[in-house]
């Protein structure tokens, strides 16, 4: 098969690549579209630690099964699937709670590190366990179906900050997963979102994607103006969808008392945090992990026209256009607002 391989730190190589081999329990899908996700980019310098070469990478993809194991009983030759990110064990205390993203033996597709090494869908062909699989409804192209995983992630963020309807919500950060976070938080029942970041062009793509406003972090008190529109209070909920020791003091300010951040970025790996606050206003903070289990619900609302994923294609090329695109990204692009998600086809 032809692959997309991260042959060396920063470079990646488009060429043959040993086909997959499937297990009983198996499928082989044909990859008919995958989207290169900023941990890829992140990955691809060695600074991760979980890119190490030679891997392929890709996680957020779409394709039609060619083959099934001979224990596999509920999908077929020709169906059109997508697949969970992580391949978890099912067995353990996490797995049996519902709580798959933090499997205790976990894999994620497209990693590299000291523990594992499980190559991904930058390739024609990728072998999954059945397990992972999640149809693909026939409105829903292959390139949305490649927003499956950062949909999901999305949903299961929002789904940790537990909303009831009617809450007033600020997203910090507009990039890719900020601006799926604000549908999806209007999507189950939030009043008013609200969107703050540094960039002005993703700002008004929110508004258009949905959010009541959009505020710029540079030159507006974004803290001043959630209060403006809480007659005070500040927001029922926050989602910090950065990471960084700013924009979680930011969540801090903005949320009302008793309410509820969710957090999602993480950008640094320690910050700084206004403790007292936290405990003498009774804040309640979530991380949030990947996804566990939003995948069906992800591919329900991409078929049902309730996430709008197209405004976020910033480019469809052939896998063999990766590096170039890998290397724009990396260079700039990814920080470059007219760039939120570049899609990859092995298959045209």
């Amino acid at each position: 098969m032809k692959a997309l391989t991260h042959t060396s730190y920063k470079a990646l190589e488009f060429g043959d690549a040993p086909d997959p081999v499937i297990g009983p329990t198996d499928v082989l899908v044909a990859i008919h579209a995958c989207g290169i996700c900023g941990s890829d980019i992140h990955g691809m310098d060695g600074s991760s630690g979980r890119r190490v070469p030679p891997i392929i990478m890709g996680h957020e993809a779409a394709g039609v099964i060619t083959e099934v194991g001979n224990s596999v009983n509920d999908w077929k030759v020709g169906d059109r699937v997508a697949f969970d990110s992580i391949v978890f064990c099912g067995r353990c205390k996490s797995c049996r709670s519902g709580r798959t993203n933090l499997c205790s033996d976990r894999r994620v597709i497209g990693v590299s590190c000291d523990e594992y090494r499980r190559h991904g869908a930058f390739a024609e062909l990728l072998s999954l366990p059945q397990h992972v699989l999640f149809s693909v409804p026939d409105e829903v192209s292959f390139e949305q179906a490649a927003f499956g995983e950062p949909l999901a992630v999305a949903m299961h963020a929002v789904n940790r900050v537990n909303l009831v309807g009617g809450e007033t919500a600020l997203v910090i950060g507009a990039g890719l997963i900020g601006l799926l976070v604000t549908q999806v938080l209007k999507q189950k029942g939030a009043s008013q979102v609200f969107v703050s970041d540094l960039d002005v062009d993703r700002l008004a793509l929110a508004k258009k994607l949905g959010a009541n406003d959009g505020w710029n972090a540079t030159t507006e008190d974004v803290a001043a103006r959630i209060k403006a529109v809480t007659e005070g209070a500040g927001a029922d909920v926050v989602i910090e969808c950065v990471g960084a020791g700013p924009t979680i003091g930011q969540a801090v300010e903005c949320v009302r008392n008793g309410g509820t951040i969710g957090c999602i970025g993480n950008l640094a790996t320690e910050v700084d945090l206004p403790l007292q606050q936290l405990v003498t206003r009774e804040i309640s903070m979530f991380g949030s992990c990947a996804s566990s289990g939003e995948y069906g619900e992800a591919m329900a609302a991409l078929a049902a026209g309730e996430i709008q994923v197209e405004p976020l294609t910033s480019a469809v090329a052939e896998l063999s256009e990766g590096n170039d695109w890998f290397q724009k990204l990396y260079n700039g692009g990814e920080f470059d607002s007219s760039y939120l998600k570049v899609i990859l086809k092995p298959n045209c």
